[in-house]
């Protein structure tokens, strides 16, 4: 049992190693792509509609996304608020049955 527990534990690792490994990676493509692109956007017009911007707000959304998921950052409804949510629901269906027998 206790050796199926860290092949859990390993696979989990393994798995958050592997997402935050494709969030940098992810980053580092972004940077380099919307540089090209701001270089591209200065060689056509000298910035004086800097359109690049568009792509940089859109990709940068996802890169956003991707790190709250790589790492575990969920402020309003993160694991605690879960565990909190819970037993305050099973407390309030334990008072109803409670009540119910009275």
């Amino acid at each position: 049992m206790e050796m199926e527990n860290e092949k859990n534990k390993y696979y989990k690792a393994k798995q958050r190693v592997a997402e935050i490994k494709k969030f940098y990676t992810s980053l580092m493509f972004y940077v380099v792509f919307i540089c090209a692109l701001a270089g591209l956007n200065y060689y056509v017009n000298e910035l004086r509609h800097p359109w690049f911007l568009w792509a940089a707000f859109g990709w940068g959304i996802g890169i956003f996304f991707q790190a709250v998921k790589a790492f575990n950052w969920t402020p309003f409804m993160g694991k605690n608020w879960e565990e909190r949510k819970m037993k305050q629901f099973m407390d309030e269906e334990k008072k109803r049955n409670n009540n119910n027998w009275n």
